[in-house]
């Protein structure tokens, strides 16, 4: 009898059969779903792009960061400035948004790395706090007012209505698509092993030779540049920016936490499914005002509590499944 080893399960085999139809009908919703539909969708997709991205970083990296709606705001804001000041289509103006802000974060990374556990977090909220003051001094973006995209700039994007909504929803699944993916192939990669080896523990890591302030960084200015370019499509939608929306921490980080958390930190899975049950709870009971928040509380508490690996970590341990196979398996054979 020998043994093999092997990465890919049935299950995770049968989810990408799945995965892949499932993308096929959401890529023809434009054709099928109403307008509001193809809003709320739109939205999912980028809540659960940035929920990705925090995974990698905290639960991946343990760069526990509350501050990543700087780049958020960032992201919206150049592509207010790119296109208003500098002519750009819109869409290359959020892709060299994503490229500006990998530049911006080196030098931040440099001076937040310093910082370890709390003050780390503290430190990356108040560069975003820095962000939102700075962007608040800008009179040509409207100040903290805001500033909303000119007609000329939103119908550059498409000459109809309908073209534009269902270029923003194409837009937000293929960014959504292409960071999971990102995120996957990352994860397979030696610098994916090693951030693996980083989390379990960090001396046995500089042990084995990893360079871990270097791999944080790749992760940093890789998320930071995603971000960003997640950012300028959320404002994209909106067609309107201000200091104050552009670097909620509520809705930028604080609920991108919620998500994770409760879906399962340091995995793929888990914020796949967090999104899903942060939205199905938010559409239930938003129109209930604090309760809604009190019940978004509630649940991150009973979930830390009952299944501290998030609800997908529960699932997995007990069923033994994994949809994104990224550790190894011994399969025997005859």
């Amino acid at each position: 009898m020998s043994a093999r080893v092997t990465r890919s399960t049935r299950a995770s085999r049968v989810g990408t059969v799945v995965a892949a139809l499932a993308l096929l009908v959401l890529a023809a919703a434009p054709w099928w779903a109403g307008r509001a539909d193809m809003r709320l969708m739109g939205e999912i997709y980028l809540y659960l792009s940035l929920a990705c991205l925090w995974n990698l970083m905290a639960g991946y990296a343990g760069l526990v960061s509350v501050g990543q709606q700087a780049f958020v705001g960032f992201g919206g804001y150049m592509l207010f400035a790119l296109t208003i000041f500098g002519g750009l289509h819109p869409i290359a103006a959020i892709l060299a948004a994503g490229l500006l802000a990998a530049m911006l974060s080196v030098p931040i990374a440099t001076l937040i790395f310093r910082l370890k556990g709390a003050y780390f977090a503290i430190g990356t909220w108040v560069i975003a706090e820095v962000f939102r003051l700075s962007f608040a001094q800008i009179q040509a973006l409207g100040g903290g007012s805001g500033s909303s995209l000119p007609v000329g700039v939103v119908k550059s994007l498409a000459a109809s209505r309908s073209g534009r909504e269902a270029l923003s929803y194409w837009l937000a699944l293929g960014a959504a698509v292409i960071v999971i993916l990102s995120v996957y192939l990352f994860l397979r990669s030696r610098r994916g092993l090693a951030l693996t080896a980083i989390r379990d523990s960090e001396v046995a890591a500089s042990g084995l030779g990893i360079d871990i302030w270097r791999t944080k960084l790749e992760v940093y200015v890789v998320t930071s540049a995603f971000t960003a370019v997640i950012g300028g499509l959320i404002f994209s939608q909106k067609l309107r920016i201000s200091p104050d929306a552009a670097f909620s921490v509520n809705d930028w980080t604080a609920f991108v936490i919620f998500i994770v958390v409760i879906g399962g930190i340091g995995t793929l899975e888990g914020p796949i499914i967090g999104t899903l049950v942060f939205f199905a709870l938010r559409e239930t009971l938003a129109d209930f005002g604090t309760i809604y928040l009190m019940v978004l509380g509630l649940v991150a508490i009973v979930v830390m509590l009952k299944a501290p690996k998030g609800i997908w970590g529960l699932v997995r341990d007990r069923f033994d499944l994994e949809l994104f196979p990224l550790s190894y398996r011994v399969r025997k054979r005859d």
